[in-house]
Parts: structure tokens; C-alpha cells; sequence
């Protein structure tokens, strides 16, 4: 094994494929009016998901992304060890972060794929 990564970003809404691999819900919430069976997710890890305050703060607001990404990198660093497992999957076969936010360029799966590939920036919470 390598040990390289192949981390792909979907939104729940979207068709599940063979080719996400293991799928992973990122979101505190379940995606609205989306069944178990559709979502075909592996796994629900809430805990790795923003805040709720966090989550309302932002508001999928493109302005406060910057900010957003700051505060939940903070949050992250709290959760080493699901980042582990995360990884230590990623690097098993394909991982889908799985998210139901509608802008794909300013979300948490964002934010959470980037932490998987590259680690904590230096100053994050231990």
C-alpha cells in the first residue's frame, strides 16, 4: 500500500457510485428529505461535522468562509483521533466526504478533505 489518498467531495443529493468507495456523512444533520437507502452512506461521523454554533454563525455565508475555515480548524484539533481513522481509511481505498450543503466551494467537506490531505496547520487546538 502507498499510503496515498484519494479523497473525493460529493453532495448527499448526488447518486451514490462504486467509485466513492467508502462514503462518509460529514454533517451534523441529516441531509433533509434524503432516505438511508439513497444516501448509501458507510458512516455518520457527526462529531467531525462544524459546531451547531458554528454551523448557524456561518450560515453558508461566501463572505465568512475565511473565518469559518479559522474557527473549525480550531474545532477540528479537538478530534485527532476521528481525523486518524479518517485517514487511516483514506488510505485503505477511495474516501467520500459526503455533505448536503448546496455550495460546493464554500463548505466544511472543504475545509475537512484539506485537514485529511495535509494534517493540522501548526496552532491548532492539541
Amino acid at each position: 500500500m502507498s499510503g496515498a489518498m484519494e479523497i473525493r467531495l460529493k453532495r448527499a443529493y448526488e447518486a451514490a457510485e462504486p467509485a466513492d468507495g467508502y462514503r462518509v456523512l460529514i454533517d451534523r444533520l441529516w441531509p433533509r428529505g434524503l432516505s438511508r437507502e439513497r444516501a448509501a452512506i458507510d458512516e455518520w461521523e457527526k462529531e467531525l461535522a462544524p459546531s451547531t454554533e458554528l454551523r448557524q454563525w456561518f450560515g453558508h455565508e461566501p463572505s465568512r468562509f475565511p473565518e469559518f475555515r479559522r474557527r473549525y480548524l480550531e474545532e477540528l484539533g479537538e478530534r485527532r483521533l476521528l481525523l486518524a481513522g479518517l485517514r487511516r481509511r483514506a488510505r485503505e481505498g477511495p474516501l467520500t466526504l459526503v455533505y448536503a450543503a448546496r455550495d460546493t466551494d464554500h463548505n466544511d467537506a472543504i475545509v475537512l478533505a484539506e485537514v485529511l490531505k495535509r494534517g493540522l496547520p501548526r496552532g491548532a487546538r492539541s
